[in-house]
């Protein structure tokens, strides 16, 4: 499987062509006969190791600007000059044959600085080394705490894009890894999963976590991943079938505390599906809920408007603001625009197309009821500073 064959409705995710050094390795077919990868995601350190820093501040004390060198070299050829006349050299042809002095950087401008690369982040040195090890450990049965194991497909037809990682799912990682208190011991339902990344980086900080999607062969998948990431979760839960039993239902209803989707918003007919069920969800919980939605616009030409646009992430908009302006006199929903300003955990190309939007539903009901109780605290208060102190006998 060097070479993928490629059709006129092949969808490609490009997330494993920006990882360097990354061995895909087939490891089945599935059910419809597509072909099955398994990559390793590193959960990279938020700090980097002082001593490196050290050794590139000191490399970079050892760079000298381009006006130095060339005085340098200058007064070096006016040395090498005043020591006398030096014989020309000749070629076969009776030719001058200039020797060259190799530069030390190609700027030929003198008015220009030398421009140097800024490393934003230092892969690891011995890269292959470790894959070498994960591989032993992965026949041995061990795996490294910091390494989430996906299997996945590298093409398909659009309606199996759920089977590939796409970044949308990854920047939804990397920021549940920046926040673990938001989401510590947590009830956490997630739409629209696909290979179950950011639900397994969910399992690592929340108590709960339901992992759903639609298809047969997409959840068999899923479920196979769960598995395989069992060193960074609680073996003892970490796959258990949702039976949709009365307790299991009433516990989904009763405790969710968030709900996250995964650049699930790529089709208009799917947008309104997310949108319609977000509100029958959050109508039906008995407590105030945050979602959480990261996607990534994908430009296009449109023939309808003459220009590159994105129809998809417009009609997303669309649906966020109709769900904010809604007035059903039972729900209130904030919509926010969350900055990408968190760390970055894992390796991928955070791109600016990339963005996370966070929606909060609030019962009004429930946010009456409060404010009433509040108020009739606050006049029982009153009222009890007010007493008299002692009572008058009537006469």
């Amino acid at each position: 499987m060097d070479q993928i064959m490629f059709k006129h409705d092949t969808v490609l995710s490009d997330v494993h062509m920006h990882l360097p050094n990354t061995h895909h390795l087939m490891t089945r077919l599935t059910s419809v006969g597509q072909p099955v990868f398994m990559s390793r995601f590193r959960i990279l350190a938020e700090s980097h190791d002082d001593s490196d820093s050290g050794k590139g501040l000191t490399n970079k004390k050892k760079q000298t600007s381009p006006r130095t060198d060339g005085v340098a070299s200058h007064e070096q050829d006016e040395e090498e000059g005043s020591q006398g006349n030096v014989e020309p050299f000749l070629d076969e042809d009776g030719d001058l044959d200039v020797t060259h002095r190799p530069r030390n950087n190609s700027v030929n401008d003198g008015d220009r600085d030398l421009v140097c690369p800024t490393i934003l982040q230092q892969s690891v040195p011995d890269l292959e080394q470790e894959e070498e090890n994960d591989d032993s450990d992965q026949e041995e049965g061990h795996c490294s705490k910091d390494i989430i194991k996906i299997e996945h497909t590298m093409a398909t037809s659009l309606e199996d894009v759920g089977k590939q990682v796409w970044r949308g799912a990854l920047l939804l990682a990397d920021f549940i890894l920046s926040k673990p208190d938001m989401f510590r011991g947590a009830t956490v339902l997630e739409l629209g999963a696909g290979t179950g990344l950011t639900s397994i980086v969910m399992a690592t900080t929340a108590k709960t976590v339901y992992c759903t999607d639609v298809g047969e062969d997409l959840l068999r998948l899923c479920s196979r991943n769960v598995s395989l990431n069992k060193h960074i979760t609680d073996p003892a839960d970490a796959d258990m079938e949702f039976s949709w039993t009365e307790e299991e239902v009433a516990d989904l209803y009763d405790n969710t505390d968030f709900i996250i989707a995964a650049d699930v918003c790529y089709d208009d007919d799917l947008t309104d599906s997310l949108f319609r069920t977000l509100y029958r969800l959050c109508s039906s919980f008995n407590r105030t809920c945050t979602v959480f939605i990261s996607l990534e616009k994908r430009m296009n030409f449109s023939l309808r408007h003459m220009d590159v646009c994105c129809e998809a992430y417009n009609h997303f908009k669309h649906c966020l603001t109709q769900l904010q302006d809604l007035e059903d006199g039972q729900w209130r929903f904030t919509v926010e625009h969350v900055p990408l300003n968190f760390p970055q955990f894992l390796l991928y190309e955070r791109i600016e197309q990339l963005e996370l939007w966070k929606v909060t539903a609030s019962s009004l009901t429930f946010e009456q009821t409060r404010s009433e109780s509040n108020l009739g605290s606050t006049n029982k208060s009153d009222a009890e500073q007010n007493r008299p102190t002692h009572q008058l006998d009537r006469p």
